[in-house]
């Protein structure tokens, strides 16, 4: 498996408080990895550092053969690495499709706006009959789905998503996953999924990290973090 992402080393966070230390992971291309982990074990702080929105303060990080430690955000995003933000952060008072026709600013999407937002409500019908409704008006789970296709109209090679399950309900949750899973699978993209559902965000995932106080204490296949009688104790209630 080629590592389309590989952060190494890399110590990170907010201001004089250190949050991330030595923490080191991979994504393959077409893989799906979860990062779990207790709230406020530094899961999103991660998410922020790789995506430029937050500077590293040591060790590098690699996308696609290219490092990006120290590059802006908008510049990490041309590159192909797109992170979806816990709650979505849409525009509220702006339409549907307006939400997901600003997914393709960058100048490498923005040529094929038109195709890839057909191939978006073809992948998201919901999202297709509500284009031109606010999407301040939209459910919870909606508000989810066009967060996510926004970030597909960008033609992203990973993804990254941040609690993308929190607030759903039970039914819309396995929906969630569900939808990543086809995303993932029928426009060969990458997925890096951090996630306090432990059991799903494993269920689903070819690999998975626990995180804990800032560093990596496990690493493995989803099914087997899943077996794993510590993960399963601290996390899954078992």
């Amino acid at each position: 498996m080629s590592a389309l992402l590989t952060v190494d080393k890399i110590s990170s966070g907010y201001g004089d408080i250190p949050v991330l230390r030595d923490v080191s992971l991979q994504v393959g291309s077409n893989e799906i990895v979860s990062v779990v982990g207790a709230n406020g074990a530094g899961k999103t702080t991660l998410l922020r550092s790789i995506a430029g929105l937050l500077p590293c303060t040591r060790g590098t990080i690699q996308f696609d053969g290219r490092r990006i430690d120290g590059l802006p955000a908008h510049q990490v995003v041309v590159r192909g690495l797109v992170m979806v933000p816990e709650g979505g952060r849409l525009f509220p008072f702006m339409s549907v499709q307006e939400n997901l026709e600003l997914g393709a600013f960058n100048g490498s999407a923005r040529p094929q706006l038109q195709a890839t937002l057909e191939e978006v409500f073809n992948l998201f019908p919901i999202l297709a009959s509500r284009r031109g409704q606010l999407a301040g008006s939209l459910s919870g789970g909606e508000r989810q789905m066009c967060a996510i296709a926004r970030a597909v109209m960008s033609q992203p090679k990973l993804l990254m998503l941040d609690e993308p399950s929190l607030g759903l309900s039970p039914l819309m949750v396995e929906r969630m996953f569900e939808i990543i899973a086809a995303l993932a699978h029928s426009k060969r993209i990458a997925v890096l999924l951090v996630e306090q559902n432990v059991g799903d965000a494993l269920e689903m995932a070819h690999r998975g990290y626990v995180v804990e106080r800032g560093q990596i204490v496990k690493t493995g296949s989803g099914p087997d973090l899943l077996a794993d009688p510590e993960v399963q104790q601290a996390y899954l209630g078992l």
